[in-house]
């Protein structure tokens, strides 16, 4: 209700399926360190869709998810926002199987998957996406230039993040190399357990160069 989510009774079976996944699968490979039923609950799907504190994704938009891991928060959205076009990629082949698994198993029908590595993935799709996000993959910068080159000119980058905010002050200077614009910052605690979150968002004001993304080494010695 907070969030301005109408929940269903659907929603709710689907969450809790896509638990139950998780929970199952968990034992077979490492999904994700927080399994109890509470912190999924929260720190998964409730922090997943947070990202409506920034972005009305009741509009149609295609929606990139990168390194989404166990869905998180493509599969999420899908679930409450059957609307969307979500596309999510994820260099790990196992759980790019448990994502194709839960899509089956909740009869998902508006998420493409992609076991790719995001800078590949990158320079074949440029310019397609309404809104890019990820949660908890990598450092601001390394963000910024894997993901630009995928988001349509007047798209918007939104990294789903915590203490971000030195980051962002640090490579300020990011934002003019690849054409964006900072237009908000929103920060916020969680409820129950008041962990802070931090959501930036860039406007994509024009194309970039070519040359980006660079391949991932090159990237992370730049901005280690």
């Amino acid at each position: 209700k907070k969030l301005n989510i109408n929940i269903t009774k659907q929603n709710l079976e689907n969450l809790d399926k896509y638990y139950n996944l998780l929970k199952e699968w968990n034992k077979k490979f490492n999904l994700t360190r927080i399994i109890e039923e509470e912190d999924v609950y929260l720190k998964h799907f409730y922090d997943s869709l947070c990202i409506l504190k920034t972005i009305d994704l009741k509009k149609h938009y295609n929606v990139l998810d990168i390194g989404c891991g166990a869905g998180f928060p493509g599969i999420v959205l899908s679930i409450f926002f059957p609307h969307l076009n979500l596309t999510l990629v994820e260099s790990n082949n196992k759980k790019c199987t448990f994502l194709e698994e839960v899509k089956q198993q909740l009869n998902i029908k508006n998420v493409s998957i992609f076991n790719e590595r995001i800078e590949d993935f990158a320079r074949k799709n440029r310019e397609k996406y309404d809104v890019v996000t990820c949660r908890a993959v990598t450092s601001i910068p390394i963000i910024i230039e894997l993901s630009t080159s995928l988001i349509k000119v007047n798209g918007l980058l939104a990294p789903l993040k915590s203490n971000c905010e030195e980051e962002i002050n640090k490579y300020k200077y990011l934002e003019k190399e690849f054409n964006l614009k900072l237009e908000n910052l929103i920060k916020y605690n969680l409820p129950i357990n008041d962990a802070y979150r931090v959501i930036p968002i860039y406007k994509k004001l024009k194309e970039i160069d070519i040359k980006y993304p660079r391949n991932y080494g090159t990237i992370v010695k730049k901005y280690k």
